[in-house]
């Protein structure tokens, strides 16, 4: 089985007012079917009030990211799936709860890891 990335950046999630709660919600419910399923591994969100840094070779740390990438943020769920079209389902799933579209990437396998 592989272990999928499903994501969204921050602004990609436009919220109807009055419809955050039942996207809390939603999103919560999938997430426990996910779990109930087995193949729930890890999700969550950047905590954008942390300002990310750069940490070198020698240690030194410098503030913020890349300067030359767009900036990380939003929220993901990785899920381990025996499929490419199991993962298409489940990121659908995620897209309706979130009402937004999902980005879906496949980790690389890593024996080591």
């Amino acid at each position: 089985m592989a272990k999928y990335l499903i994501s969204f950046p921050s602004a990609a999630m436009v919220v109807p007012p009055g419809e955050l709660e039942a996207v809390g919600r939603d999103a919560h419910a999938v997430i426990e079917q996910a779990e109930a399923a087995g193949v729930y591994v890890f999700g969550g969100g950047i905590d954008e009030s942390v300002p990310p840094v750069l940490v070198a070779a020698d240690g030194s740390v410098a503030p913020g990211g890349y300067p030359w990438a767009p900036p990380l943020n939003g929220g993901f769920t990785i899920l381990e799936l025996p499929t490419r079209e199991e993962a298409v389902r489940w990121a659908t799933r995620i897209a309706q709860a979130c009402r937004c579209q999902q980005e879906l990437r496949i980790f690389m396998f890593d024996p080591a890891s």
